[in-house]
């Protein structure tokens, strides 16, 4: 199955609400943006609705099962990877010149990471003290 493609800005906004606790029946069903722009002022949860107004199959595939990101940069990946998987920079990787090594992420959200990320980046995974890690680099 092939993924949806979102912009950056586009998952942001579902990242940050997923991060609040909004649920995904709500992130189908809202009627409009308002409970939401309270959870982060300066985002405008409107275009998401658009999105989903665009094209409601599509949308809710995004949602249910996931989706990859047109063009993500290297600020992008990490506040992607802070977002989605509440890891920072300096504390659960290191940055490199060319992208972020020794992410140790879960088996199902080592997937989901690889599907989302842009054709603009490699992911590596190696075996450290029994864990896999992941490094992740711009092509």
């Amino acid at each position: 199955m092939e993924l949806q493609k979102i912009s950056l800005m586009d998952a942001y906004m579902l990242e940050t609400l997923r991060s609040k606790g909004v649920p995904n029946q709500e992130l189908l069903e809202a009627k409009d943006s308002n409970a939401w722009s309270e959870l982060h002022p300066s985002f405008d949860f409107n275009d998401l609705l658009g999105l989903r107004e665009k094209d409601p199959a599509a949308f809710q595939m995004i949602v249910e099962d996931g989706y990859q990101v047109k063009f993500i940069t290297f600020n992008g990946l990490k506040n992607l990877v802070k977002l989605k998987y509440g890891k920072v920079d300096e504390v659960d990787y290191q940055t490199t010149g060319r992208g972020i090594r020794g992410l140790l992420l879960h088996r199902e959200e080592r997937k989901q990471l690889r599907s989302l990320l842009s054709r603009n980046w490699t992911v590596q995974e190696e075996e450290v003290d029994g864990e896999t890690v992941l490094h992740i680099e711009l092509v």
